[in-house]
């Protein structure tokens, strides 16, 4: 079995494709179908492939998405904001998706990054299995560890199937995690005027 890069930590093996596509065949018993009708044959070899895009994020690893950063910033020196930046990701527990949008600040002292690399890393942490608390953090751990800025902070808003599809089944009910640092944690009129950009 070939090595999986996984997470920092982490310490686990890939089983083969066939191995996945086994497993797909066995749920797909267990749920009440045949897997070998006309309309499922193919289906273990689709989630297999669905799976390698939806969990992309264990291919690689913050410090590469924010390899490149810049000193050239004229003098700014307030937040900088991106905000309403999608994204699908799957609750851990249950396996069902949470989609939704994050906002992401930062307070540079000495280096920007570009910001399509802000949205590219939302996208590596919630191409994995995924609590949105924990996907806050990391996204402000990343930040704080590549860009020694002044402050971050990242607020997350999604609606997690686990609550619409099963269970309470509560539809349209969203969740809103928020993490600040430096700065953007004791500056009470910044973080106040963050909130508002985020609202818009």
């Amino acid at each position: 079995m070939d090595q999986i890069n996984m997470a920092p930590g982490q310490d686990a093996q890939r089983p083969t494709v066939e191995g996945a596509q086994n497993t797909v065949r066995v749920l797909l018993a267990w749920a009440g179908d045949d897997p070998n009708r006309e309309g499922l044959k193919d289906t273990p070899a689709r989630v297999a492939r669905a799976y390698r895009e939806l969990f992309a994020g264990y291919q690689d690893q913050p410090r590469n998405v924010l390899s490149t950063t810049f000193e050239e910033v004229g003098g700014y020196n307030d937040a900088v904001l991106v905000r309403d930046i999608p994204f699908f990701s799957h609750y851990e527990h249950h396996m069902l998706p949470f989609r939704g949008v994050a906002h992401v600040a930062y307070v540079p002292s000495k280096r920007v990054v570009g910001l399509s690399k802000i949205a590219r890393l939302v996208e590596l942490y919630a191409r994995r299995l995924q609590v949105q608390e924990r996907m806050t953090s990391q996204i402000a751990d990343a930040l704080e560890g590549s860009l020694q800025p002044y402050g971050v902070a990242v607020l997350v808003e999604a609606e997690h199937m686990c609550m619409s599809m099963r269970g309470v089944a509560k539809i349209g009910s969203k969740t809103l995690t928020t993490t600040f640092r430096g700065v953007l944690q004791t500056d009470a009129s910044l973080q106040a005027r963050i909130f508002s950009n985020v609202r818009g």
